[in-house]
């Protein structure tokens, strides 16, 4: 069985760009941490 796929808030994704651009963590570390893959990161 497929697990459901995470809705991120608005916030959150502010939050996650947030930390790729500013504090500058890597896409990969980001994609690690939130479990998503790089492709979904850059839509």
């Amino acid at each position: 069985m497929r697990k459901a796929r995470k809705n991120y808030s608005a916030d959150e994704k502010v939050a996650i760009l947030r930390r790729h651009l500013i504090d500058r963590v890597s896409v990969a570390d980001l994609c690690d941490e939130h479990q998503i893959q790089p492709t979904l990161f850059y839509k």
